[in-house]
């Protein structure tokens, strides 16, 4: 269990995190005879999640990864609600891209953008 000084850096910690899709170029691939952008994530319109990524998998298959509750409103503008986050989700260690765990942490970098 970590100790109250560790979480109040966790947030210092995470924002220094390298996400791993980040040094690859973004990349045309086919999913379901559809024309996509891997690792740039969306806002999926009408979609059961808020948010969607195009990852290819270990075995080197395209996957759609959804992420993210469409009813409620990201606020991680504020730095607490932003540190609690983040130490909840464990972001240090955001695990593998094919993971929501991976892109929802990603999303919760300071000054992300979201693009439409």
């Amino acid at each position: 269990m970590k100790s109250l000084k560790e979480w109040d850096n966790i947030d210092e910690k995470c924002e220094e995190c390298i996400f791993e899709h980040e040094s690859e170029p973004l990349e045309e691939a086919e999913h379901q005879g559809k024309k996509v952008t891997l690792n740039n994530p969306m806002r999926t319109p009408g979609g059961p999640k808020k948010f969607a990524v195009y990852v290819k998998n270990e075995t080197g298959n395209v996957v759609k990864v959804t992420f993210g509750d469409p009813n409620m409103e990201i606020k991680r503008d504020d730095p607490n609600r932003r540190k609690n986050f983040r130490a909840r989700h464990n972001c240090e260690n955001p695990g593998p891209k094919t993971k929501a765990r991976y892109w929802s942490c990603y999303q919760w970098r300071s000054g992300a953008k979201v693009d439409n």
